[in-house]
């Protein structure tokens, strides 16, 4: 709800401007904490909200659950699981989200941020009350704590109220040690995980046989050691076993012998002259023999 592009200051325009009488919250559910960040900005609007997880089909063969009784108690609004690839869930979520328009009632946000900030949004909010929405008041506090300068172009507060709201912020700025966008951020995404730590089980995977290899070869002490010895190993098998023996084989059997003696009998059986013979068996063959001998090594 911070738009940084047109699309995005289109739909929060829309959001807060036309008044929808309910919102479907479409989200991924193979990634619940990047996709409540926005849910939870949405529900301080007090729009009715429908949340929708999607790619169900995923999380269930990954052999992941969901607790959707949970995410419903801890949001407040009900909670539909979908899959699109299935065409599960959609028309649930669009039912919902038309009982919840008839009924005409807004959603009421719970507090979410720690008491500190939470006084201090109450604070913001009673300055600001007579100029925004009501129902809103909530969302409008935070983005004035986070400084919105969009939010702060639209409404042309009073300077006392300007005064007093920046004062408050900065008081909770000194005790949290941070800045007004950071802490909300923050504590947002803290709100989040423990919302995924109680609702979301997630299977344990069992390591592959690769990914134990990776542990043990990537370990900080034992990756130097073992790089060391597969380096030496290479070496021995590659320069003193079984590399010198096939070099010593493709160089003295090989080219020394089997493709020099056939090339010299085809030359002198076809009557090429000598210094051509001399040139294909003493220049290119043996040449070529000598290079492809250090192959194995």
């Amino acid at each position: 709800m911070s738009p940084y592009t047109l699309e995005e200051v289109v739909s929060r325009n829309y959001l807060l401007n036309d008044y929808p009488d309910a919102i479907i919250n479409l989200i991924d559910g193979t990634n619940l904490e990047r996709n409540l960040y926005l849910t939870t900005q949405i529900i301080e609007l007090g729009i009715p909200v429908v949340l929708a997880i999607n790619m169900m089909d995923v999380v269930k063969k990954n052999g992941d659950r969901i607790n959707v009784q949970q995410l419903e108690k801890e949001f407040g609004c009900p909670v539909v699981q979908t899959s699109a690839v299935k065409g599960v869930g959609s028309k649930e979520a669009a039912y919902k989200a038309i009982e919840l328009a008839e009924k005409e009632e807004a959603l009421v946000p719970k507090p979410i941020f720690s008491k500190p900030i939470e006084d201090t949004l109450e604070t913001i909010s009673a300055l600001i009350h007579e100029q925004v929405d009501p129902i809103r008041s909530r969302w409008y506090a935070i983005k004035y704590f986070e400084r919105d300068e969009k939010v702060l172009a639209a409404h042309s507060l009073p300077d006392h109220v300007l005064k007093n709201a920046e004062t408050t912020i900065r008081e909770a700025e000194d005790r949290m040690e941070d800045d007004s966008e950071s802490i909300i951020t923050n504590e947002r995404y803290e709100y989040i995980e423990q919302i995924v730590r109680h609702s979301v089980h997630r299977h344990e995977k069992k390591l592959t046989i690769s990914d134990r290899i990776d542990r043990v070869v990537t370990n900080r002490f034992l990756s130097l050691p073992i790089f060391i010895a597969i380096i030496w190993f290479v070496y021995y098998v590659s320069v003193t076993t079984l590399g010198s023996i096939v070099t010593d084989w493709t160089n003295d059997t090989l080219f020394g012998t089997w493709v020099t003696e056939g090339a010299t009998n085809l030359l002198n059986a076809i009557g090429t002259a000598d210094w051509l013979n001399d040139l294909i068996v003493d220049g290119i063959i043996s040449g070529v023999g000598t290079v492809l001998g250090f192959v194995p090594q």
